[in-house]
C-alpha cells in the first residue's frame, strides 16, 4: 500500500494533514479519519496542497502488513506524523 501524505496551503484547513486516498484530474481526495472520513472524503485541488516526500519510518510502521486503509488506521497515521513532527 502507498502512503501519501499531504500538507494543506490554502483554505480554512491550511496547515492540516491530510491522507490521499485517491487522484482525480486536477483533485487529490483526502481524509483524515475523523471529519473528513473515507466515506464522505475532502475534495481538495491539487494547487492547495503541499506533498510530504519525507515520511518518518514510524509512520510507516504503522501501515506495515496493513492490507486496507479504514478512518481508525487513518487517525493512528496522521496522530503518529503530528506526534513525529512537534518534537523536530
Amino acid at each position: 500500500m502507498d502512503l501519501i501524505l499531504a500538507k494543506s496551503k490554502a483554505g480554512h484547513d491550511r496547515n492540516q494533514v491530510y491522507v490521499i486516498i485517491k487522484q482525480e484530474d486536477d483533485y487529490y481526495i483526502l481524509a483524515n479519519g475523523k471529519t473528513k472520513t473515507i466515506a464522505k472524503p475532502k475534495k481538495k485541488k491539487k494547487i492547495h496542497l503541499q506533498l510530504i516526500k519525507k515520511i518518518p519510518s514510524e509512520v510507516l510502521n504503522e501501515i506495515s502488513g496493513k492490507e486496507v486503509l479504514d478512518d481508525v488506521l487513518i487517525k493512528r497515521i496522521l496522530k503518529v506524523y503530528n506526534r513525529r513532527n512537534e518534537d523536530v
